[in-house]
């Protein structure tokens, strides 16, 4: 079967560096464990006391991975990382401290279950910047401010936005300033503090390294950067972080030489994603290779590669197809037989493709 290795150690030592990063620029900072959809046993094991402490928050997309946070511990202070569905507002104010929230309702909503629970709901309100993801527009902030800031169990502790994921609009100082500007004026006219101006994630980190950011952006929502090791503004390693974390080892089913081209009238019947094929390859054969592994567990767009000289030829719901050249390593012998392994380095998103997979193994990998 199939196999996704959990480098634990490096995914550890990454998120220990940042910790150290951001205190030394002042930053409070969640890790967003969402890749991994809330595994327990992953978050025992990275979840300790002294990746802990240093943190302020972690945080989630999902309510089934911020139960499952609370179950292991529940002293940790938790976020709901996307504006709250009407149907799970009494679960949000279980298991969630804090909120991300863009809607007058649901924050109505919210209030009414904290009172209920006989809690105080804490929410960061998002604004709107650009990418046209959650966020309230801009014009209309400062009265969304005025229906909320009253409720009785409801605290407004900061504003944040969120760009680079719709769109890719990037982050810029300029963009972010702007959280600063709503955060003095809200501030002044309501005397009220805003003790979190989450300006950032991932694809913000280099802002810092550049000082290119607001001296009020004071708190980030990582995920990628700490368990990959990159900031996906230009795909490349952050700090001197690991960036191999993850590794996708596949076996080999069937080893053949075949034709590079299709024999038969090809219809609209196929299940498969394909790769193109050209005329002047006509009659020509290479050797392929078919993997334990197809488009039921990820996207083969995900995946690059270790051997730089296969290619993805195709994939379907539970096999895929790469082409292995002839076949023959620098001594001119066989490279790859039945019952091989070939790795492959996933992305970000097909990390979670594979996490949520139940047809692939996982390991944690532990040095």
């Amino acid at each position: 079967m199939a196999e996704l290795q959990i480098n634990i150690t490096e995914i550890r030592n990454n998120i220990k560096k940042l910790s150290k990063y951001f205190n030394s620029n002042g930053i409070e900072w969640s890790l967003i464990t969402k890749v991994f959809s809330g595994d327990k046993e992953f978050l025992r094991q990275i979840l300790t006391p002294d990746i802990i402490k240093d943190i302020h928050s972690v945080g989630d997309s999902r309510l089934s991975s911020l139960k499952n946070l609370k179950e292991i511990n529940n002293e940790l202070i938790t976020i709901y990382i996307k504006p709250p569905a009407q149907a799970y507002i009494d679960e949000i104010v279980k298991y969630a401290d804090i909120s991300l929230n863009s809607s007058h309702r649901t924050i109505v909503a919210l209030n009414k279950a904290a009172k209920k629970q006989n809690k105080i709901h804490k929410i960061i309100v998002m604004i709107e910047l650009g990418d046209l993801r959650e966020g309230v527009n801009r014009e209309d902030f400062v009265d969304f401010y005025e229906l909320i800031f009253h409720l009785s169990n409801i605290e407004v502790v900061g504003l944040g936005c969120n760009l680079g994921c719709m769109y890719g609009i990037e982050p810029t100082y300029d963009k972010l300033l702007q959280l600063s500007l709503y955060k003095e004026l809200i501030e002044l006219k309501y005397k009220s503090k805003l003790s979190l101006i989450s300006g950032g994630s991932s694809i913000t980190l280099p802002l810092i390294e550049n000082q290119s950011i607001p001296k009020d952006i004071n708190h980030f929502r990582v995920g990628e950067a700490a368990f990959f090791g990159t900031s996906p503004l230009n795909n490349e390693g952050f700090l001197d972080l690991c960036t191999d974390t993850f590794n996708f080892y596949t076996q080999i089913i069937e080893v053949e030489e075949k034709g590079i081209v299709p024999d038969g009238i090809i219809g609209d019947a196929g299940i498969g994603h394909a790769i193109g094929f050209k005329e002047k390859d006509l009659g020509k054969t290479s050797h392929k290779a078919i993997l334990d592994f197809g488009l039921l567990d990820v996207d083969k767009d995900g995946l690059t590669p270790d051997d730089k000289d296969i290619k993805m030829v195709g994939i379907t719901s539970d096999m895929t197809v790469v082409d292995i050249g002839n076949n023959l390593d620098k001594d001119g012998k066989q490279k790859y037989y039945v019952g091989d392994k070939i790795c492959f380095d996933p992305n970000y998103i097909s990390v979670a493709r594979l996490l949520n997979s139940k047809f692939i193994e996982k390991k944690f990998i532990t040095e």
